[in-house]
């Protein structure tokens, strides 16, 4: 339940601190003295969206804390799934900046507004004049059987199926797509992977064939250097070959070797000629070895050709990307041949899917046609509490076999206000007050069904007067000893039955105009209750009709 409220810089309200109490608290003050503007604060709580309109001051930041009680709410599954720390104690904290940046916090830890709009309907529910108009609501009207007794559980179960439905029929659907796709582009797909795979492109053949290429092109320049360049070291006449002279200056050397360095110098010149000698052998090898073939340039030239075409078809610049391509082809062309079975696999998920949609709908719609019984029968002693005792609520729900996302049912609420009327829509028919004692009548049912801890009412009593006043009070009463009720009430009978008594008004300070709130004691509630059955100051007769509300 709701333990405290801080408030701070927020519209009317410079700060304000209030500690809520058990059962059922009261808010009353005079019309436009700020009561619902607490509801606005509570509702940047539960992850509604701000601006700096909401500022008081404009250059400070607005801050709005709650403190909840959350023991036994069974909440404990939602702090591990968002990494929040978990305390019996749950402390909510927002913040405006001047600069309209927002910030939220749960126990201290920042978290986004979706993680507060998710946790505050587990929390609080509140309940506003306008809300009556979802009495009319078809997803309101779904929601009163699906929330009645364990429906939740199995709406939960049956939304879980449906997705699932909906996540493989998606699945399918692009698969056929897909196919359709893949069949269309085929045949140009097994083209080029048969035009990249009869090619047999092999690594590094292409710098190979260059270079082949090359040396072919060059070949008779290259083997007319080498032939001069033999012709150089040797030739016919030695005594005229570059070898033949170098021996010459050997042996001269070698008949002088009687001084250390001639000798020395003619053993390095000799070893000198013998490697001279092997590379002039090599030339004259090289150069038998080299012939220009014109046949072998044309493969060449034809293999390089279909090497360039492709890389440049392919938009690639090497045979390592072509590869690669042929790779990529090839596995493409594989899942084109395994569409069928993916597609026979998808169509089992959407049958399997569909089969539990149909068992959890079927209970679904089976427990809503249970629910609207009891739910009506239920209903009707609160309508003759609440002065309606002609009143009749029928709940129709109508099976179909179109699954969707709430179900197969519809669901329609019927309404007759007179006896021997007919049951129309109840938007139809039913009037401003009876709509508002119809939709508490929902909300007392609702309220015992669920696990929420407080509820509140923004003067869901307006259109209430009299005998009814006492009744709806009384219908608070029953509701608050189960759960936190708290309501923002014009009736002296509502704020008479309340445990505690919160009194809102607002004053103006200079130029400025702000509201606060405080807790009235005893002698603060007559007064206030007898002010609300007349006037300001209260007259005797006012003031001892608040003490017989007040049971004294």
């Amino acid at each position: 339940m709701l333990t405290s409220l801080h408030i701070e810089n927020y519209a009317l309200i410079r700060h304000i601190d209030i500690e809520w109490g058990h059962h059922l608290v009261a808010i009353t003050g005079e019309t436009g003295a700020g009561k619902s503007i607490m509801l606005g604060a509570l509702g940047l709580l539960l992850g509604q969206r701000a601006d700096l309109g909401v500022l008081y001051d404009k250059s400070k930041k607005c801050i709005v804390e709650a403190q909840f009680d959350i023991e036994g709410l069974n909440l404990g599954e939602f702090f591990a799934t968002h990494d929040l720390d978990y305390d019996n104690t749950l402390i909510l904290r927002r913040e405006i900046l001047p600069s309209a940046k927002s910030r939220a916090f749960v126990n201290d830890s920042p978290v986004s507004l979706p993680v507060l709009k998710e946790l505050g309907p587990r929390l609080i529910d509140i309940h506003s004049q306008h809300e009556t108009l979802h009495l009319a609501d078809g997803d309101f009207q779904r929601s009163v059987l699906d929330n009645y007794q364990g429906g939740a559980t199995i709406r939960h179960s049956y939304d879980e199926a449906f997705a699932t439905y909906q996540e493989h029929k998606r699945h399918l659907e692009q698969l056929t797509e897909q196919e359709a796709a893949n069949r269309k582009e085929q045949d140009y797909l097994q083209f080029l992977f048969d035009e990249l795979t009869d090619a047999r492109l092999m690594n590094d053949e292409q710098e190979q064939l260059e270079q082949e290429s090359q040396l072919l092109t060059h070949a008779e320049s290259i083997k007319q250097g080498l032939v001069e360049a033999s012709n150089i070291g040797r030739t016919d006449d030695n005594d005229g070959s570059a070898l033949g002279r170098l021996q010459w200056a050997r042996n001269k050397l070698k008949q002088i070797a009687y001084h250390p360095e001639v000798e020395a110098l003619a053993n390095r010149l000799d070893s000198s000629l013998i490697e001279l000698d092997d590379i002039f052998s090599e030339i004259e090898q090289l150069s038998d070895r080299i012939n220009y073939d014109p046949q072998r340039q044309q493969q060449v030239d034809e293999r390089l050709n279909l090497i360039y075409r492709l890389e440049k078809k392919h938009n690639v610049d090497s045979i390592e990307r072509l590869l690669a391509i042929q790779e990529e082809l090839d596995q493409r062309l594989q899942g084109i041949a395994h569409t069928d079975e993916e597609i026979q696999h998808a169509m089992e998920q959407v049958d399997q899917s569909f089969s539990e949609v149909q068992h959890w709908g079927d209970l679904l719609s089976k427990h809503r046609q249970q629910a609207a019984v009891e739910v009506v029968q239920q209903l009707q002693p609160t309508f003759a509490a609440l002065g309606m005792k002609e009143a009749q609520l029928k709940i129709m729900v109508t099976p179909s076999f179109d699954y969707h996302r709430n179900g197969c049912d519809k669901v329609e609420f019927l309404f007759n206000a007179n006896r021997g009327g007919e049951f129309r829509e109840i938007g139809k028919v039913a009037s401003g007050g009876e709509l508002s004692r119809l939709m508490l009548a929902l909300k007392s049912l609702m309220a015992h069904q669920s696990m929420l801890p407080t509820i509140i009412f923004d003067e869901i009593d307006s259109g209430i007067s009299g005998e009814v006043s006492s009744r709806v009070a009384k219908i608070m009463q029953q509701m608050s000893q189960s759960l936190q009720v708290i309501v923002i009430t014009h009736l002296p009978q509502m704020a008479a039955a309340a445990s505690h008594h919160l009194k809102v008004h607002k004053q103006t300070e200079d130029t400025t105009t702000v509201s606060s709130i405080r807790q009235l004691d005893h002698d603060e509630r007559i007064h206030e209750i007898a002010v609300m059955l007349s006037s300001e100051p209260p007259t005797p007769a006012a003031l001892a009709t608040a003490q017989e509300l007040m049971g004294e």
